[in-house]
Parts: C-alpha cells; sequence; structure tokens
C-alpha cells in the first residue's frame, strides 16, 4: 500500500503526478486510473468495466462487460497493457464476479459510487460486519463531450477489498472518489489538445488551400517558391491542375520545414473507384505528379519509382505509414502506426538512416465512403530516428493528416475541372444515376435500368412497318414519236431540242414529199386513163376489157390515196402537251430515215409515275387498291436529294415476278402525290417506303432472322 496520511508524502505526489500527466488516449489513462486505484486502495482485484447498451433487454440501463484487470498480467508502468474499451476479461479470473458486475450495475445505474460487503449484500451502513467489500466507482471520462454528457458514466472501475473497518472502509471511499475525479482534469485535457490541434491544422489547411487557390486559375497564375514563371513554353506548368500540385508541395515543405514533399495522384477516373464483374475493388495505383521544387518529372528516375512503390504501400493500407515506425506503447507510442506495413518506405530511406518518412492518404468523402484520391509523402532529417529534433512526431503527422483532409475536397475538385470534358460529363453522369439508383454499383444498376427500358419499348412500342424498294421515275404520259414513212428529213423547226416545252399540235419536222407528189399526178392520170378505157370498152361491149381498165383504175386510186396521206402526214406535229425528253433532229436535216424509226419523245411531267422493285420476301405487305378501301400510301426518296420526300400511292403490282441480280422482284406501279414537276425528272432513282401494318420494334428487327430460320429450320 502507499503511504498517503500526509499530502506532502511522496507517494501521493506520485500518484497525481501520474494522474495529471498527459495521456495519448482515453484508454492509456484508464489504465493509469485503474492501476492507481488498486494501489490506493489496497484492493486485491481492481476490474475496468466498460458499458455497452443492448445486451440484455431485461436489465434497465446499460450492460458493464469487463475489460481491464489490476493486477495487469504484465509488470511494468500501465502503459504495458494493451487493452482498451473494445478488449475483453474472462469473468472467471474474478473474485466474486456475479456480485462484483451487479455493484458494477448499480454503478452504472445511479451514477453514484456504491459499497457492498459479499455476505449479506447490503450497503455499507446496514451491514454490520464483512468477510470483503467491492467498491463500484463511475468514471465519467468523455472523448466527444458535444455527443455524449458529462453526467453519463463511460467505465465503471470496482474494487475487490479485505475485510477492514466502517471507517477505514468510508476513508477508503473518499480518497478513491477524489481520485476517480482526475478524469474531468484528463478529459479537459483532451479537448484543450483536440481544440488546439484542430486551430493549427485549421490555418495549415487555410494556407494550402489558399495557395492552391491562388495557382492555376483561368488567368494562368504563376509558380512560387522553387519554380519560376516560365510562360506558356514551359509545358503547361503555370495553369491548371499541375500548378496546383506544384504550388501545393512547395508550400507545404516550406510550412513544415522539411526535406522534400511529393504528391502521388491515384490512377483512375475521378473519384470514382474502379470496381471488378463481382462488385470488389480493383487495385490501383498511383504516379508521382508533383515533387517540391522541381518541375520537371521523369517516372522512369529510380527515385521516382521509389516514391511511388512507397505510396502504393500507403493506398493498399488506406492509413497513415511512418518509418521508422513508432513504438507500439508507452510515451510517443501509437499502436495503429506501429502495426503498418513499411517494406517500401524502408527501402525508399535505404541511402540514409537519419531519414523519415510520413506518407498521408488524400481521403475525398463520398456517397460510399471516404475515397483516397491521392498520396502525399514528407521526407525530413536533420535527427535520429528517436530523437525529438525530427519534424515527423506524433503531433506532427496528427496535425498533417487533419490539414490534408481538408484540402483533399479541392485538390480533387481542381483535378476534375482539368480533365477532358468526356471524362468530366461521364462522372456527372454516374453521380446523377448514383442520386437515382445508388451509390453502390451504379453503372451496372443503370445498364440493367436501360437494357430493361430498351426491352419494354422494343415490346410494346408499335410503329408502321415499312417495306423498303428501290425505284424508278417515270412520266404518267408520255409518246415516242417515230417516222410515218421512209424518206428524207426535210426541215426542223428550231424548238424542237431536248427539254423545249410543246404544246399539242406544235410543229415538229417536215420530211421531204416530192416524189410523193410526182407518183401522186402520175397516179392521178393514171386513174384517169384507165376509167377512159374502161369506159370505151362497154362502148364496144366488150365487158372483160371494161372491168380490166376499171381494176387498174381502182389500183391507180389506192396509190393515189396512199400517196396523199403519207404527203398530209410528212408535218410531224407533238401529239400532246409536254416536253422533249429525248431524241435531238436538229443535225439530221436531209437524212434518211425509215418507217417506225424513233425520232423523239414527249412526255407530260406535270404527273409522275414510280416503278419499285419489291422483293418477293416483302410484296406480301403491299395491297392493290379496292374499292371502299383506302390505296396504301409510302414515301420517295431520290438519290439526288435524300433528305427530301415525296409521298405517293399504289396503283398496281405486276403479278409476275422478275428475276434480277439473283432476286425475285415484283414491280409496283405508283402515282406521285406531286402537283407539278418541281426538281423530279423521268428515269431519276431512289428509295421507296411503303407504309405497311403497325408492328412492334421486336417484330420489326427480328422478322428477317426469324423467317430465315423458319426456312432453315421448317418451323
Amino acid at each position: 500500500m502507499i503511504d498517503l496520511s500526509n499530502i506532502r508524502a511522496p507517494g501521493w505526489q506520485r500518484v497525481v503526478a501520474e494522474l495529471v500527466a498527459p495521456a495519448g488516449d482515453d484508454g492509456t489513462f484508464l489504465v493509469r486510473l485503474l492501476g492507481v486505484l488498486g494501489q490506493v486502495a489496497g484492493a486485491r482485484q481492481a476490474i475496468l468495466w466498460g458499458l455497452q447498451s443492448g445486451r440484455d433487454q431485461s436489465l434497465d440501463g446499460p450492460e458493464p462487460v469487463a475489460t481491464m484487470m489490476w493486477p495487469f498480467a504484465h509488470s511494468g508502468d500501465g502503459g504495458s497493457v494493451n487493452g482498451g474499451m473494445n478488449a475483453r476479461v474472462d469473468e472467471k479470473a474474478i473474485d466474486q464476479a456475479q456480485d462484483v458486475k451487479s455493484a458494477a450495475r448499480s454503478a452504472a445505474t445511479s451514477g453514484q459510487s456504491r459499497a457492498f460487503g459479499f455476505e449479506n449484500r447490503d450497503q455499507l451502513y446496514d451491514a454490520s460486519q464483512s468477510a470483503g467489500y467491492v467498491l463500484a466507482v463511475p468514471i465519467f471520462v468523455t472523448g466527444t463531450s458535444e455527443t455524449t454528457p458529462i453526467t453519463q458514466p463511460m467505465a465503471i472501475v470496482t474494487m475487490v477489498l479485505d475485510g477492514r473497518s466502517k471507517q477505514a472502509l468510508q476513508t477508503t471511499m473518499a480518497l478513491v472518489e477524489v481520485l476517480a475525479g482526475y478524469a474531468h482534469a484528463h478529459a479537459t485535457g483532451q479537448q484543450l489538445r483536440r481544440a488546439m490541434t484542430s486551430a493549427a491544422s485549421l490555418e495549415l489547411a487555410t494556407r494550402l488551400i489558399a495557395s492552391v487557390n491562388m495557382t492555376g486559375g483561368p488567368a494562368g497564375g504563376l509558380v512560387r517558391d522553387g519554380s519560376a514563371a516560365r510562360g506558356e513554353s514551359q509545358g503547361g506548368w503555370n495553369s491548371g491542375f499541375k500548378a496546383c500540385v506544384l504550388q501545393f508541395t512547395n508550400d507545404l515543405c516550406r510550412l513544415l520545414a522539411v526535406d522534400r514533399v511529393a504528391l502521388g495522384w491515384v490512377r483512375g477516373p475521378g473519384s470514382i473507384r474502379p470496381r471488378d464483374s463481382q462488385g470488389r475493388e480493383q487495385r490501383r495505383e498511383v504516379r508521382v505528379v508533383a515533387l517540391s521544387d522541381t518541375e520537371q518529372l521523369d517516372r522512369r528516375m529510380a527515385m521516382v519509382q521509389r516514391l511511388e512503390a512507397a505510396m502504393d504501400e500507403c493506398l493498399d493500407q488506406e492509413q497513415t505509414v511512418l518509418y521508422p515506425p513508432p513504438q507500439s506503447d508507452g510515451p510517443g507510442g501509437d499502436a495503429v502506426l506501429s502495426q503498418a506495413v513499411t517494406h517500401s518506405h524502408r527501402e525508399l530511406c535505404a541511402t540514409d538512416a537519419r531519414v523519415r518518412v510520413a506518407s498521408f492518404p488524400l481521403r475525398v468523402p463520398t456517397a460510399t465512403g471516404d475515397t483516397i484520391v491521392g498520396i502525399v509523402l514528407i521526407e525530413s532529417g536533420g535527427g535520429d530516428a528517436n530523437s525529438s529534433s525530427s519534424r515527423l512526431d506524433l503531433g506532427v503527422i496528427e496535425l498533417v493528416q487533419a490539414a490534408l483532409d481538408l484540402v483533399s475536397p479541392v485538390l480533387a475538385v481542381r483535378h476534375s475541372d482539368d480533365r477532358a470534358l468526356a471524362l468530366r460529363a461521364w462522372d456527372w453522369a454516374i453521380k446523377v444515376g448514383a442520386w437515382a439508383v445508388g451509390p453502390t454499383h451504379t453503372v451496372w444498376k443503370l445498364v440493367g435500368v436501360l437494357l430493361m427500358v430498351a426491352t419494354l419499348v422494343v415490346i410494346f412500342v408499335k410503329t408502321p412497318y415499312r417495306v423498303g424498294a428501290p425505284v424508278e421515275l417515270h412520266a404518267k404520259e408520255r409518246r415516242v414519236i417515230s417516222s410515218p414513212f421512209d424518206g428524207t428529213i426535210a426541215s426542223v423547226e428550231s424548238w424542237t431540242e431536248p427539254g423545249a416545252k410543246l404544246a399539242a399540235g406544235t410543229l415538229l419536222l417536215k420530211l421531204d414529199t416530192t416524189s410523193r407528189r410526182l407518183s401522186a399526178l402520175e397516179a392521178r392520170s393514171q386513174v384517169t386513163q384507165f376509167e377512159a378505157e374502161a369506159d370505151e370498152a362497154l362502148r364496144k361491149n366488150d365487158n372483160a376489157t371494161a372491168a380490166q381498165s376499171r381494176s387498174k383504175a381502182e389500183q391507180s386510186r389506192a396509190k393515189l390515196e396512199l400517196l396523199e396521206y403519207e404527203i398530209d402526214r410528212s408535218s410531224v406535229v407533238a401529239p400532246i402537251d409536254g416536253f422533249i425528253v429525248q431524241g435531238d433532229v436538229s443535225d439530221k436535216i436531209g437524212a434518211s430515215v425509215r418507217l417506225g424509226d424513233t425520232l423523239m419523245e414527249i412526255a407530260d411531267l406535270t404527273e409522275m409515275r414510280i416503278i419499285a422493285r419489291v422483293e418477293d420476301k416483302d410484296i406480301g405487305f403491299i395491297t392493290e387498291p379496292r374499292e371502299g378501301e383506302p390505296a396504301q400510301t409510302g414515301e420517295f426518296s431520290p438519290k439526288s436529294d435524300p433528305s427530301r420526300s415525296y409521298p405517293f400511292v399504289v396503283e398496281r403490282i405486276v403479278p409476275l415476278s422478275q428475276a434480277t441480280e439473283g432476286q425475285n422482284a415484283f414491280e409496283v406501279h405508283a402515282l406521285l402525290q406531286v402537283p407539278g414537276i418541281g426538281a423530279l425528272r423521268p428515269g431519276m432513282e431512289g428509295q421507296a417506303r411503303f407504309d405497311g401494318p403497325r408492328k412492334s420494334l421486336g417484330w420489326i428487327a427480328s422478322r428477317r432472322v426469324l423467317d430465315q430460320l423458319r426456312l432453315w429450320l421448317w418451323w
């Protein structure tokens, strides 16, 4: 036991010094407090109970769970015990475990110190004698006073005492309550340290954010502190994301007074973590993008490769990494940093044993949690690995990590703004999709939704099925002008040029009739001669000679009529109103022509007809006009101007197919519903689209495939 009868005794001063000494966290302080209370009370055992709610619904209040027990399993100061509020102690090792746990539950429910005897289970002042006692003292330790009220105990310390007098027990209880009150001093000190750390980290983050925002703006800010302003000719370092990260590393190096600061960015589409087909996060890599006081980087350098390896090591562990690692316990120890893997960091420091290296993840909050977008690596020398003169102690590491957590979103925004528009649009689409379908597996969910919508559209949305076919344009009415007899072209009118517009009856050309006129005179004289011979024979009663002469006269008269008919037809005129679409006889004056030779072609272009060649597999969707039913319609687009379409109405279908280019096709005649000639001319080719029945998009897309399968498989 410790003699505490005199407040100036060395034992009391040692107890007070141990309780007021700074503790790294609540767990370390509770270990110290548990050891002090056990020694001061002269207890056989001292147990620290953590409080957990909801373990047993039949009990009121939180349920105590044993987390530490004094005397400790290992000798030394309290910090040697690895435990905390989440640790567990085997309750079988506790004397009178059920009674001790009941006492802890009672103190947790009432929030006051309690004392119980082992025999009668009543409180001290109602007990006459007891072979032993248990003291239960609530400890008011709070890590975050904003969320946990100071009046709520965070732990319970129970002490198992041997039998003693009532006055001694009261004195022990008073001392224990006084010493437990140092928990308030510890909580106040913790809050003060957190406030000072937050203020320092906020100041550091404010300076870094200000330097980032002033660099690489639209006007192209200049890089300071180690990188001269060289203009646009120096690889674009004076604007954009590269300028921001270079300025960031330079300022951080200067503010922390360290040897070197490197920034690596995680490869990947923005802040989205790449995942495989099973939704598991794929392994990512870090690429060094900025190095303090270094403008040009060459990734082939061994130093840069070692930096990237160390950054990858920090990324894989997703926590701060310090080399040389600190101790796991004791003053200046950290259990988390001491367990980190540091193989790549050791290789980075292989050339200088005095160098300390720390890697910090740049975290950006997202809907699914924090995402690491980059790694900051800091190198510092100037002292021994465990010397206090080193710049990278635990306090600085906590300060830098807190500041980087504030700067990370700003750097992520600058990196996103510096990317191509397509990548930014993709990230925006993913974010909008995450808002609609959830933050996990967003791309797969969106693909599934789109496939479902597309399937519904394909099945239920119907549209007219349009049959396509090549067509040729023809005039509805046209005339071929040919030679009326064998002869010679005597004259041609000047307006008989191709493309000229003519009216019906317009003279086109004349044939030479000189020989026919002479033959007509001869035939006329022969008619007169034979008629006179017939009359003379009748006077002589020579009926045979008269009949013969009369027959010759009829032959000459017929020849005369034929000649007169040909002479009348020697003037060729236009049979209809229209245009000369074929034939040029302007250079054929004096040329000989034979009966039936084509001279020219005239067509009426006010009404046009198309002749489509529809394949036999599609002819079933084309119908001829029927009485009382509307005719089938469609559209025609000429090759000369596919952007335009002209409506037409089906007139008839030629019932006999024609084999062309290895395919059977039927001719379909249709009349264009276009007033005037416009830009259409006979002989034009194009594509016709016949309006068929309304079918679903899926039927339209799969029709030909299914028809072919039916032919192959005999469905």
